[in-house]
Order: C-alpha cells, then sequence, then structure tokens
C-alpha cells in the first residue's frame, strides 16, 4: 500500500468536498433533524460525502468506506472513516467553525489522516511514523504557551453520553475552574488540528466518536504531541474498540500529567454531585 498516494488522493478529495462546503454555506442551508438526540444533517453532509466516497471507490474498489452519513460499504483489511462535515451543528446556526476528515486503517489501526479547514483552505495530514505535514510543511512539536493564567484546553464527548453523567459534569466543571478557557467546538476534527499547531494546550475527551477520532489523534500524534487514556496509560486508536475505550486526554508531553491529575480530581468529587 502506497501511502504516500493514499495521502494526495485524500488531500485532493477533501480539498473538493471542502470546496463544496464553503460555496453551499454561503447560502441558506437546508437542514434536517438527525436522530432523536437533537443531531442535524444538510445536503452539503451529503453531497461532501458522495464526492469522498466516489473518489476512494474509483481509486481502491477493495477498500471499505465507513462513512459518517451512510455507513458502510464494501469490505477489506483496509478501511476509510469518512466525515464529510465535521460541525454539522456550527454550520446550523451559521458559526463557521467546520471541517472535512478522512482516516485510512489497516486491521482498525490508523495509517494516514487528514483535515482540511474549508474556511481557511489549510489541510493537515500525517502519516503513521512519518510526522505530520501541515500548510507549512512538516509541522513540528509546538513550542509551549505562557500558561500564568491556567492552559486552554479543548473538551469533545460522543453522541451517546448522557446530559447527567456524573463523570462528564464533574471533569467539565474541574475544566472550568482550572482552565483559561474551556472549548467545546462541535468539531472534535478542528479542536486535534488546533492541538497539533499549538493554538490550544491541550484536550480531554470523553467516550469520542469513531469516525473522527482516528485522523485527528495520528496528526496530533505525529506532531508531537502525547496522548493517554484517562488512568494514565497509553492510548490506542482502533476501529474496534468500546466508547469507553475512547476517552482520553491529550497536549505537550510536559501537560498531560497535568491534565491526569485533573480527571483524578474530577472523578474524586463525582460522587458527591447532586443528583439532577
Amino acid at each position: 500500500m502506497d501511502l504516500e498516494h493514499a495521502r494526495r488522493l485524500a488531500v485532493e478529495a477533501a480539498n473538493d468536498a471542502g470546496t463544496i462546503l464553503r460555496e453551499g454555506t454561503a447560502g441558506a442551508v437546508g437542514i434536517l433533524p438527525k436522530g432523536s438526540g437533537g443531531d442535524v444533517v444538510t445536503a452539503l453532509d451529503l453531497a461532501a460525502e458522495k464526492l469522498l466516497i466516489d473518489r476512494i471507490q474509483a481509486e481502491y474498489p477493495a477498500h471499505k468506506i465507513i462513512a459518517e452519513e451512510s455507513g458502510v460499504h464494501g469490505a477489506g483489511d483496509w478501511t476509510w472513516l469518512i466525515d464529510p462535515l465535521d460541525g454539522t451543528n456550527n454550520v446550523a446556526i451559521g458559526l463557521p467553525a467546520y471541517v472535512v476528515g478522512l482516516a485510512l486503517c489497516e486491521g482498525g489501526r490508523p495509517m494516514l489522516g487528514v483535515v482540511h479547514d474549508p474556511i481557511r483552505r489549510l489541510t493537515w495530514s500525517a502519516i503513521d511514523g512519518r510526522g505530520a505535514l501541515g500548510p507549512g510543511g512538516p509541522m513540528p512539536l509546538p513550542p509551549p504557551r505562557d500558561l500564568t493564567n491556567g492552559p486552554v484546553l479543548a473538551w469533545t464527548q460522543g453522541y451517546g453520553v448522557a446530559r447527567d453523567d456524573p463523570a462528564v459534569r464533574s471533569i467539565k466543571m474541574t475544566m472550568d475552574v482550572r482552565a483559561r478557557r474551556v472549548l467545546q467546538l462541535w468539531a472534535p476534527l478542528l479542536s486535534w488540528a488546533m492541538l497539533a499547531r499549538g493554538d490550544i494546550d491541550g484536550m480531554v475527551g470523553y467516550h469520542a466518536e469513531a469516525v473522527d477520532l482516528p485522523a485527528g489523534a495520528l496528526i496530533a500524534r505525529e506532531a508531537g504531541l502525547e496522548i493517554r487514556d484517562l488512568d494514565g496509560g497509553p492510548f490506542e486508536v482502533s476501529l474496534d474498540c468500546r466508547p469507553d475505550g475512547r476517552s482520553f486526554v491529550a497536549g505537550r508531553p510536559e501537560m498531560v500529567e497535568s491534565l491526569l491529575t485533573l480527571i483524578g480530581d474530577a472523578r474524586a468529587s463525582a460522587a458527591g454531585l447532586p443528583a439532577l
């Protein structure tokens, strides 16, 4: 498998899908409900996803595809994950914060990740073991930021997490107290790109969604960031892991221990939270 060729194809396809999104969001966007949890889908999601599926199937007909909106296509040892519009809820309220995400996995392990920001027309990508690339070329470990007033952290959680989950409530409350800012972007791949380029200091995920996690985590890790599970152990992304296996902290290596301390303190106080 020529991963450099796959990267070029994925980057080109993500850019073209981004053009659909950028031009489509310039006018009225038709919004439809998706499921019973308050999520939405637009015609732009579907159009961008179709473009990505068609490109991948034309080049790799023996590969499996798991797409955010249309589900599973085909079968094979290599699996593409497609999030055609990560940030649909932002688009629905007119907030220009969304990206296109693609990942290619072998045996469940991410080998290639691509994230494209259509608004700024910027793309980030990574191949396992070969480093990350940004708009300016290879991405080194981002420099330390001034943490005098606390870190800027991003939060993401899966759609299946209950609103009254005591662990989530406690972690988010603790983050609010200890961080300078906590971002909840509704677009986790955008948060991963911000972390990889050094715009934010750390990220906490709780039962994250399987489709968008591999691309973002691979880019961040290949840029030198460290990712651990909430118990402090190594964090390995796999398509087969359960939702509770997709909880993590991520940041510069020297930030991770303080994030794990935050998680430990939050867990200790979760039992004392009143019921909602």
